[in-house]
């Protein structure tokens, strides 16, 4: 009997939707209590998106040493924005032409571990407010795209995190 090597990308997504404005917080750790304190009015969660071809390139660079690019707390990012354009492995960013905006990720993000990488990133009140249909973890270059409808952000700290397992 043949063997055949297989290998699954697993993407699971939460939005937490809350009152009040995360940017008025002074430190990071201030923003990871106001995280803690601030009770959600509303979460989302799912699975799925999809690995873009740039984003493939870019973990083999990595993995072979050919890459300056890291998805580090530095330079790791989640763009959102409102294109409703259906995920294709050969774009290699946002869609949106002008509602798009990319976030740093939360202090102590991204984390590593069990075969998992996990990022955050918060919207504050004042920032990405439109339809929020597509999103990105980006480094300079994209490793993933989602497109689904997660509402419309008019005001508030929404937060968006992100896991991917390798397997």
């Amino acid at each position: 009997m043949q063997q055949q090597d297989i290998g699954n990308w697993r993407c699971q997504w939460r939005l937490e939707k809350r009152e009040g404005d995360i940017n008025a917080c002074e430190t990071p750790q201030d923003r990871l209590e106001w995280l803690k304190n601030t009770i959600p009015y509303e979460i989302l969660e799912g699975e799925g998106n999809l690995l873009l071809n740039v984003g493939c390139d870019i973990i083999w660079d990595l993995v072979v040493g050919d890459s300056a690019v890291h998805f580090n707390n530095a330079t790791a990012t989640i763009g959102v924005g409102d294109s409703s354009t259906a995920a294709v492995a050969t774009q290699t960013d946002l869609q949106a032409a002008v509602n798009k905006l990319y976030k740093a990720m939360e202090a102590t993000y991204p984390t590593s571990a069990a075969q998992k990488a996990t990022f955050k990133s918060s919207f504050g009140s004042a920032e990405a407010n439109w339809v929020w249909n597509e999103w990105v973890v980006k480094a300079t270059t994209c490793l993933n795209r989602k497109v689904e409808a997660l509402g419309t952000k008019s005001s508030g700290t929404w937060t968006l995190e992100t896991t991917i397992t390798l397997s």
